[in-house]
């Protein structure tokens, strides 16, 4: 443990630039460090710019306020971060609606052709909860308000499901941040680590449908495989008695 904690260092500045690191925007910005992680919760969900900090924000806000680093209202905090994750997703599902076709078309550095078919995938087999479930996945969480968009999702039914996935994410991992720092007051000395931890967290279900797809293959392959060998035994066997 502590190899880890004295390796941390060399870590966090490989996880991203420095304006994705929270603590670095609190040193620099001070107070304005909670309207820039609103900011940034808001193109993350709806901007189409999949690469931005946003669960690691949430909990450095909810940590940051319990430790007092941060002056705002943990309820406050808390509405215009839901607000702003929401407000996020309906941007992403009307530039969907008006001009996702051409943007998947166009299979550009960012926004890749694959992000979208996997986020396609993803919401053809959870349905109205992968507006939930995505919400907790990086990457999906800011195609699938796209995918809705260009598959004409209906809106109400949009507008219901993506809240209740930004009120679960949002709400959460700031709740979260808070809880652990009122717990835990050392977590601001050693962001990192809530930071690899949230990270792990938030692609487990990747690997978990990456697992899952693989023993699905491998069970298709060996099923290929035995009923190739039944076909060719049973032909051998009607030679045999010809």
């Amino acid at each position: 443990m502590h190899a880890l904690a004295a390796a941390l260092p060399a870590i966090g500045p490989a996880l991203g630039p420095k304006w994705m690191d929270p603590t670095y925007l609190l040193q620099q910005y001070g107070e304005a460090f909670f309207w820039i992680a609103v900011v940034i919760v808001f193109i993350e969900c709806g901007l189409l710019f999949p690469i931005l900090p946003g669960d690691s924000l949430l909990f450095a806000v909810g940590l940051f306020i319990a430790t007092g680093q941060v002056h705002v209202n943990l309820g406050v905090a808390i509405v215009v971060l839901c607000a702003s994750a929401f407000l996020g997703n309906v941007v992403g599902y009307e530039i969907g609606r008006a001009v996702g076709s051409p943007l998947y078309a166009r299979d550009g550095k960012v926004l890749k052709k694959k992000y979208f078919d996997q986020t396609t995938d993803f919401f053809d087999k959870h349905g109205n909860k992968a507006l939930v479930i995505g919400r907790f996945v990086p990457i999906v969480r800011t195609y699938i308000t796209v995918v809705a968009g260009v598959s004409r999702m209906e809106r109400r039914r949009f507008f219901t499901w993506s809240a209740v996935g930004a009120v679960l994410w949002a709400a959460g991992l700031t709740l979260l941040g808070y809880f652990l720092g009122q717990a835990f007051p050392w977590l601001t000395d050693k962001l990192e680590v809530a930071i690899l931890l949230i990270v792990a967290v938030s692609v487990l279900p990747m690997v978990y449908e990456f697992v899952k797809h693989r023993r699905q293959a491998k069970a298709l392959a060996a099923e290929t495989a035995d009923a190739a060998s039944d076909i060719a035994d049973h032909a051998t066997g009607g030679d045999r008695t010809s």
